[in-house]
């Protein structure tokens, strides 16, 4: 398994359309959450990134520019307790309301399928990270169409128990660039998590991402132990 620096990964290509990198930090105290948009159309380009209390929401930069607000609005982060919640799209809401209702983080998304944004069917990403006693754990999932195939849906879920310092996992929603855009196949990306305070990584992942796609840029990094957060929102619209 080739394993890359976050740079190198995120430089590899020039459209990953929406990630998310969830993992710990080099010196083991930290949960690290990113997660960024990239797009192709004016629609999605014309979205900033908001502080939605302790989560975060999208917003039209330009609300007379905005044609369509299905797919696009949405709440990505949101907090339950000790869970955090990303994901790209309102899958959010679902997964928040659920738990909440003490289903699982599977269960919620048994309840959803991809995107209905045909021919790409976008997959929904989701992922969480839980604080407990033993200190913290995560999971990230997938829904896709199989191969493109609407009538078809794949989900998986992969579960991160105590997850080694230094060390990310990472998802995003598309192969490669292309029209209709093919799906992410495959485990999620094992990426290294340098010894960066959360500045640092915010910059590094805002400047390996392609200039003319990207959109907008969440971190977090969270406290195991006292579940206090740093938080950092980078908008190309500004």
């Amino acid at each position: 398994m080739t394993i890359k620096t976050v740079k190198d990964e995120l430089t590899s290509m020039p459209y990953h359309g929406r990630g998310i990198i969830l993992g710990r930090s080099a010196d083991g105290k930290k949960a690290v959450v990113a997660y960024f948009i990239m797009g192709r159309s004016v629609n999605s380009r014309n979205r900033v990134f908001v502080p939605d209390g302790d989560g975060l929401k999208t917003k039209a930069f330009d609300e007379s520019k905005m044609v369509d607000p299905h797919l696009i609005i949405y709440s990505p982060v949101r907090v339950l307790g000790s869970k955090t919640i990303v994901t790209n799209g309102d899958q959010t809401d679902t997964i928040y309301e659920m738990m909440d209702r003490q289903m699982t983080f599977e269960q919620a998304l048994r309840t959803r399928t991809f995107e209905d944004d045909a021919p790409n069917y976008t997959p929904r990403i989701s992922g969480i990270v839980r604080r407990d006693a033993d200190g913290m754990n995560f999971a990230l999932s997938i829904i896709k169409s199989a191969e493109g195939d609407p009538s078809s849906v794949e989900r998986f879920t992969y579960a991160y128990s105590a997850p080694k310092a230094g060390v990310a996992k990472f998802i995003h929603t598309y192969k490669k660039n292309g029209d209709p855009l093919p799906s992410f196949e495959g485990e999620p990306k094992t990426i290294i998590l340098d010894d960066q305070d959360i500045d640092a990584f915010t910059d590094t992942v805002w400047n390996a991402l392609d200039a003319d796609n990207k959109i907008s840029l969440f971190t977090r990094y969270i406290d195991i132990a006292t579940g206090e957060t740093e938080t950092r929102i980078v908008n190309k619209n500004n």
